[in-house]
């Protein structure tokens, strides 16, 4: 069976492997319908969990086994023993009892996948991304005949805020954002804004690959209430695995809502400033040359192709989906809901997890297999914040006001790590990959390597990097060089011990040979 439904096949085997594992997955799938049995096969999305793939998951009779890392050869003898009446559970990792035909992924009560919750989360690793059969049965799908004034009323009772650097309403509120675009003169377009060229900040890819269906749905629905006539869903040119899916999942979607819709593909380069919003829409346009936009207007009033555009991350219309289905979000009321971290750096393999906004970054932390002592941790993706403690709130007032980033990434670093040398990667990004339209982050970027430089030549200027910071911080076009000091200020304010030691010719650490 390569079908396009799943979750009410009983018995049952899924492969489930994201672009990391995906040569691999095929491989593990094909020796489960090589076993020639009446067992439903198929593949499924990710996890979240790299280093469980393959996994491979066994249903019968309402109650599922994990096996992971799972060789061919062992899935072929699992689709056997199914089609024999048997689950086989004396290797599993986990066994799980649930409710036949049930819409999301059984999670056991220990391990990595017992991290967090699974709301958004729910479809990956078991239900099959394009299939709209199974995409209903999950009972989060927004509904298709809802009007402008009743979503913005659902949008506004739960406060709901942006969720990614790619999103224009990154941290702010959805609602208003809405409200803007249907105010403004001209055509509207709904953007699906995926291009995240973090590798560390999976949380997008993910979805796309898993559940497509639960980012599109949401963002045809907005199309319509704004009275929208298209939908671009916006990928990396990298994003083979994601892309694919999409397209499927897009072209399934229109056929069963509205033939005429338009819901169309565009890639964009593989590169960092290629997912700031404004830039998002230059690439769409096709522009030769991607730089940031002045605002006002944002691209609510004055986006793609001169039409007011709502820009939203895929993030963020998982969680708009949940509210215009009435699903409880949970969290706390000034962020509510969940937010995807993607647990990384230092560890065994990267996890990516689900937190209500109530939890904490540490909660996180046993998704992983942490490589060694933890020394500290840079959260919020490449531009994030640097801080020793991970009991912070997940939400973003709580990570604000940490003076750390949103962007949903906890990269854990360990002892062996120079905090200088860290900061002056990050700088030296900054410096390489802004767009170069404006001062502030162009020439700030140059000047904050050069303040870094000269710590090795034995000159801290605290100060003079702190005060470049705020600069960056407060006067930089958009989100790239309002961060892209971030790590710096950070790091100086948490090891500023490790700066006073370069600078008398000593690394801490041991890594920096120059010295």
């Amino acid at each position: 069976m390569t079908g396009q439904r799943i979750i009410e096949s009983d018995p049952a085997v899924r492969v489930s492997t994201g672009s990391e594992n995906r040569s691999q997955g095929r491989v593990v799938l094909e020796a489960a319908r090589d076993a020639d049995a009446s067992v439903a096969t198929a593949a499924v999305g990710p996890t979240g969990h790299v280093g469980l793939e393959p996994l491979v998951t066994a249903t019968l009779d309402g109650e599922t086994a994990f096996f992971t890392e799972c060789s061919p050869g062992r899935t072929r003898s699992l689709t056997e023993a199914l089609d024999d009446g048997t689950l086989p559970s004396e290797d599993a990792a986990a066994v799980v009892e649930h409710e036949p035909g049930t819409a999301t992924l059984p999670v056991p009560d220990e391990g990595p996948l017992a991290v967090g919750e699974r709301g958004v989360l729910g479809p990956c690793g078991w239900a099959v991304p394009g299939s709209i059969e199974d995409y209903r049965a999950g009972a989060g799908s927004p509904p298709t005949d809802l009007d402008l004034a009743d979503a913005l009323s659902r949008l506004r009772e739960t406060g709901l805020r942006g969720r990614g650097r790619g999103d224009a309403t990154a941290d702010a509120s959805v609602a208003d954002e809405w409200a803007t675009a249907s105010e403004a003169a001209g055509d509207p377009v709904v953007v699906v804004n995926a291009n995240e060229a973090d590798d560390a900040a999976a949380g997008d890819g993910l979805l796309l690959e898993s559940a497509p269906l639960s980012v599109l749905a949401p963002a045809l629905t907005a199309a319509d209430a704004l009275g929208a006539t298209d939908v671009v869903a916006y990928l990396s040119e990298d994003a083979d695995l994601a892309r694919e899916r999409v397209r499927a999942a897009a072209d399934a979607l229109v056929e069963a809502r509205d033939p005429e819709a338009s819901l169309r593909v565009v890639v964009g380069p593989d590169e960092y400033k290629a997912g700031e919003p404004t830039m998002a829409l230059e690439a769409i346009e096709g522009n030769h040359r991607i730089e940031a936009r002045r605002r006002p207007p944002g691209p609510s009033e004055y986006g793609l192709n001169g039409r007011p555009t709502l820009v939203h991350t895929p993030r963020t219309l998982a969680q708009v989906g949940r509210v215009l289905a009435e699903r409880d979000l949970g969290g706390v009321p000034a962020d509510p809901g969940t937010r995807l971290l993607t647990v990384s750096g230092d560890v065994a393999a990267p996890a990516t997890v689900e937190l209500p906004t109530d939890a904490t970054l540490s909660d996180a932390l046993p998704a992983v297999e942490l490589e060694g002592s933890r020394k500290a941790a840079c959260v919020g993706g490449v531009f994030g914040g640097v801080t020793r403690s991970l009991d912070v709130p997940a939400s973003a007032p709580g990570l604000e006001s940490a003076r750390l980033g949103t962007n949903g990434v906890v990269e854990l670093v360990g002892e062996a790590t120079c905090m200088v040398a860290l900061a002056g990667e990050r700088a030296k990004f900054a410096r390489e990959e802004n767009c170069g339209r404006c001062g502030p982050c162009r020439e700030g970027s140059k000047q904050l390597v050069d303040l870094l430089r000269d710590v090795y030549d034995g000159e801290f200027e605290d100060g003079m990097l702190r005060e470049l910071g705020r600069t960056m911080r407060e006067t930089s076009l958009c989100g790239f060089g309002s961060d892209a000091a971030r790590p710096v200020t950070t790091t100086i304010d948490v090891f500023e011990t490790e700066f006073h030691a370069h600078a008398d010719g000593r690394c801490p650490s041991g890594t920096c040979t120059k010295l």
